[in-house]
């Protein structure tokens, strides 16, 4: 490898670690003080909440990786700016193009690493947050899983519990159910089957159920059970996906298919982590335009609040698309894709007089 790329390399990789420094603190910081507001009627230790603000924190960091990525570059330019070292290498006959080609591979190579080790660790961190936290809110006592078996619901009313297995879910019904009750003592009250269940709200309409209670059955035209889930809250149990691996996903995808159930944000966040990488590389082009257009500026306050403004545009940007594919405005594929597409043109019609820079 020739010196001048090892350079790049080391002053650019010098450059991310101090970001992702000094993000991770700021990111901790917010964390700690969000979990010292949601314990502060509960009596745990200090250290739990630190811990829990640490196992938190992967996971914001790889939501706000391209934005590292920005100030990275920017801090990347200053830093050859300010020893004339960009000077240099032009006099010494390397272009802009080729530095940017070449801060742009590192990116892509770190966006592989993030999406392949970074991503599944702080998923599964995520994961075990979202366990150990459940255990000291009320939803605790409540449970629900989507697997190859369907729906499991466990829930708890008034003294009952309640284990409720669904082949699908067809809008705000529950298709084919078996729900089984006990009393405190997980002695079996009833078992109800039913094929319609209507959960759009708290009170559960059940339709033609099919009722058993010991040895006798009983059919009725309609009954009504109350419980702590609704199809909006089941929506919402299983919208956390950021704590679940690629595999997982993939999993969960085949499970919600076989559920009948919509698998739109499982989608959309399958193709955030295919296309991460790229997009990864677009920010650090995008930055490297900036700073490359902006060099006759001595303020680098000035060339750092740029850059963050772009973030600011750039996060509501994809945002835009984002709500617009959940909701099925636009297809939910495009609304991935689609900012990258929009953004990687920026950056091509930009790029074309970077070496006259």
């Amino acid at each position: 490898m020739k010196t001048y790329i090892k350079f790049l390399i080391n002053i650019f990789l010098r450059s991310f670690l101090y970001v992702i420094f000094v993000v991770l603190s700021l990111v901790f910081i917010i964390n700690l003080l969000t979990e010292l507001e949601f314990f502060r009627d509960i009596e745990v230790g200090i250290f739990v909440t630190i811990y829990l603000s640490l196992i938190n924190s992967p996971s914001m960091i790889f939501e706000i990786f391209p934005f590292i990525l920005l100030i990275t570059t920017q801090l990347f330019f200053i830093k050859l700016f300010n020893n004339d070292e960009i000077k240099i290498f032009k006099y010494s006959g390397l272009k802009n193009s080729k530095i940017l080609s070449i801060i742009s591979l590192i990116t892509f190579v770190v966006g592989l690493i993030i999406i392949s080790v970074f991503y599944n660790a702080s998923s599964n961190l995520k994961n075990f947050y979202l366990e150990l936290k459940s255990k000291y809110t009320e939803d605790g006592k409540y449970l629900a899983v989507i697997n190859k078996n369907g729906l499991w619901i466990r829930d708890k009313v008034d003294e009952k519990i309640l284990i409720v297995n669904s082949s699908k879910i067809n809008d705000n019904f529950l298709v084919d159910t078996f729900i089984t009750e006990f009393n405190s003592n997980y002695e079996v009250i009833r078992n109800i089957k039913s094929d319609k269940i209507d959960i759009k709200n708290n009170e559960w309409i059940i339709y033609n159920p099919e009722i058993y209670t010991k040895n006798s059955k009983q059919e009725n035209n309609k009954i009504i059970i109350y419980s702590n889930f609704n199809y909006k809250r089941i929506n919402s149990l299983f919208s956390n996906l950021s704590s679940l691996s690629f595999l997982e996903l993939i999993e969960l995808k085949n499970n919600y298919k076989m559920l009948n159930y919509s698998t739109i944000e499982i989608d959309v966040q399958i193709h955030k982590i295919i296309s991460y990488p790229l997009y990864l590389v677009v920010m650090t082009i995008l930055s490297s335009i900036i700073m490359l257009n902006s060099k006759k500026y001595k303020s680098n306050a000035l060339k750092i609040s740029i850059g963050l403004f772009l973030c600011v545009v750039i996060y509501y940007f994809n945002n835009l698309f984002n709500v617009l594919g959940t909701t099925e405005k636009i297809n939910h594929i495009l609304s991935v894709w689609m900012p990258l597409i929009v953004l990687s043109s920026i950056s091509v019609i930009t790029t074309v007089k970077i070496n006259e820079k």
